[in-house]
């Protein structure tokens, strides 16, 4: 894949994430439709992992390349939620929950399996044909 179309993805990606959100903002979508984070994270963890594609275009080891973008989005994923987490307890007042958490790192990591197969689909078979 050339990575200027990528990366013209990546744009219009993240300006839909941003779009999303600020829309749910406005309109109070987060609080009044429960599941709405769910996809936004899943979203995110999709558009983390493009990034990191596009970043570090693997050159190596496709299977070592698979474990960085893995790791990379449960690492940013679980790094956000430890920011939720603390912006939780100090400024809003809020208690910790477990469940919300763990889904949405569960829904970062999907995110980030689905950016996987998509590296494996459409980028690794252009760096197999190249060796």
């Amino acid at each position: 894949m050339n990575p200027r179309k990528l990366l013209i993805r990546l744009v219009l990606f993240i300006f839909l994430i941003f779009l999303l959100n600020y829309l749910a903002m406005k309109f109070y979508w987060y609080s009044s439709i429960w599941y709405l984070d769910m996809p936004m994270h899943f979203l995110g963890g999709v558009w983390l992992g493009l990034a990191y594609i596009y970043v570090f275009l693997p050159t190596d080891d496709s299977l070592k390349s698979i474990f960085k973008i893995f790791f990379a989005v449960l690492f940013v994923g679980i790094g956000w939620e430890v920011f939720e987490i603390l912006i939780d307890i100090f400024i809003t007042g809020d208690s910790f929950i477990f469940l919300d958490t763990s889904s949405d790192i569960f829904f970062d990591f999907a995110g980030g399996a689905f950016a996987i197969l998509y590296f494996i689909r459409n980028i690794m078979p252009i760096y197999q044909d190249k060796i």
